[in-house]
Order: structure tokens, then C-alpha cells, then sequence
């Protein structure tokens, strides 16, 4: 098939008339969709044929993990929080290693500003909150 920049620029265009909420981190990308399904499945589609080098990968669901945040539809409401992934384990540098002292204020504050920007509500944020409290406490 017969790459032109008219024909993928349609189809983009027709794409993005149906979305509502898109973000994009280099390959990664997570938008809503407003459509029918088949017809989503038709588009993604026809963009994976547009080129050679375009291979685009979908997940639906109700709720779904991108890059570090956790989403979920409840009723049409997205509610955020910290993701975890299920291999990561829950450890820190021990603050008793030889590692400068600002290292140690890092990871709490780094931990803390996640969970304040991720979390869309109190219970989220408390839940991490409580989540980062035992996480140092088990590293000591």
C-alpha cells in the first residue's frame, strides 16, 4: 500500500474529531475515546496500514495504567492515583548508607510530590501517603 501524507493527515484528523482527553510521553500515548468501538478498531486499523513503520498497540478498559499514573472511569468521572508496577519492589537506599544526606530528603519528597500531583482525591493521596510511610519504614 501506498504511503501519502494526505491520507494519513485524514486520518488523523478524523481520529482527533473523536477524542477527548489526549496525552503523549515519546511512545506512549493515552487519549478517550468517544466513538464506537468498531469504528475505533477500524481507524487504528487503517492507520497501522498507512505505513510501514506505524504499529499502534491498543488497551481498553475501564481503567488503565500510563507511565506512573493509574486511571479509571467510574460513572464517566476519571478518578488518578501512583502506580505500581507489580515487579517493583518496595525498596529505597537504606538511609544509613553512604549516600549524601540529600538523597534520603530526595526520595521522600519526590515520593510525597508524586502521590500530592497523581491522586485526584483525598483517599487516593491518603492511601499513598500511607503506602510511602510504610515502604520507609521497611527499608529502615
Amino acid at each position: 500500500m501506498k504511503c501519502t501524507a494526505g491520507k494519513i493527515k485524514s486520518l488523523i484528523f478524523y481520529f482527533n474529531s473523536l477524542v477527548c482527553i489526549c496525552h503523549r510521553y515519546i511512545d506512549d500515548v493515552f487519549f478517550t475515546w468517544n466513538g464506537s468501538l468498531s469504528t475505533f478498531k477500524t481507524k487504528l486499523n487503517n492507520l497501522n496500514q498507512a505505513h510501514p513503520n506505524i504499529k499502534l498497540v491498543y488497551e481498553i478498559g475501564t481503567s488503565v495504567s500510563f507511565l506512573d499514573v493509574f486511571i479509571q472511569n467510574n460513572n464517566g468521572i476519571l478518578l488518578t492515583s501512583v502506580y505500581h508496577k507489580d515487579a517493583a519492589e518496595p525498596y529505597v537506599v537504606p538511609f544509613k548508607s553512604d549516600h549524601p544526606p540529600h538523597t534520603s530528603r530526595n526520595i521522600i519528597n519526590g515520593a510525597l510530590v508524586r502521590a500530592i500531583r497523581y491522586s485526584s482525591t483525598f483517599e487516593n493521596f491518603n492511601n499513598e501517603r500511607l503506602y510511602i510511610r510504610l515502604k520507609l519504614l521497611y527499608n529502615g
